[in-house]
């Protein structure tokens, strides 16, 4: 009878190891944004966040005006034009010093310039060969990377001049459970210079952090909680896993057969 009790003493407590295995020890101030946000309450946003180019972007500009044969020197094209078809336009690169090499103007300074100054300094220069010229400009490398602890991590591009952390968040399919989100890392490259900078999801502040708004090629990186460590150090989970309860079972119908 007393080995009956023990061995059912300790099949209760192979249970209880696997029931834990499998728990989770996260609680709701892990997983939950914004958490001291009240009802209706209303957070002005200061950030006035503009993006500026870079050196080694790719900037679309394309030049028109009320005389398209006037305008046409002020445009590159990749292969000519014939029967009808119009050729590629090209990007213009930012090199090392920050310029790109104009069409009839030459070399311009833009890095550090928004896309609007841009557009005036272009303007004001072209001034002498159009008349109230429109002119058009996209970047054309902006792409975001994120990284750990999310669903879909990966390289994601950007369609506009702008993107919040919490947009690109949502293009990698938001974080896993497993992501620390007191913690989240953003890296950020001022030619050449990595910036490290950390943000906390779960505070409403974050959307007065520098790194709110994300510029070209930054990286977003999420840690793991000490349950993600754990799983990670193990080769496969769901082996692992079946191999326990595959001891489990193991040992339980050796203990039964026992007696």
């Amino acid at each position: 009878m007393f080995q009956k009790t023990r061995n059912f003493k300790l099949i209760v407590l192979h249970l209880v190891v696997l029931v834990f295995f499998f728990s989770s020890c996260a609680s709701r101030k892990d997983v939950v944004y914004f958490q001291d946000a009240g009802n209706f309450e209303t957070l002005v946003n200061n950030n006035g966040f503009v993006s500026k180019f870079k050196v080694d972007d790719l900037v679309s500009i394309h030049v028109s005006s009320l005389n398209p044969e006037a305008s046409v020197p002020f445009n590159l094209f990749r292969g000519a034009t014939e029967g009808g078809f119009r050729a590629e336009q090209v990007d213009y690169l930012v090199d090392q010093a920050g310029e790109i090499d104009f069409p009839v103007i030459g070399k311009l300074k833009i890095e550090g310039l928004s896309p609007d100054e841009l557009r005036v300094l272009l303007r004001d220069r072209l001034s002498e060969y159009l008349k109230d010229p429109i002119i058009n400009i996209r970047l054309g490398n902006f792409t975001v990377t994120i990284l750990g602890e999310v669903n879909r991590p990966g390289t994601y591009p950007v369609n506009g001049e702008q993107i919040t952390l919490l947009e690109a968040l949502g293009l990698a399919g938001d974080l896993t459970i497993r992501g620390v989100r007191e913690n989240v890392l953003v890296i950020r490259d001022f030619n050449g210079t990595k910036v490290y900078t950390r943000i906390d999801l779960t505070s409403k502040s974050m959307v007065k952090s520098p790194i709110y708004y994300l510029t070209q090629n930054d990286v977003v990186y999420v840690e793991p909680n000490q349950s993600g460590i754990t799983a990670s150090s193990l080769d496969n989970r769901a082996t692992i896993a079946i191999s326990i309860a595959s001891i489990l079972i193991t040992s339980t119908v050796l203990l039964l057969t026992r007696n």
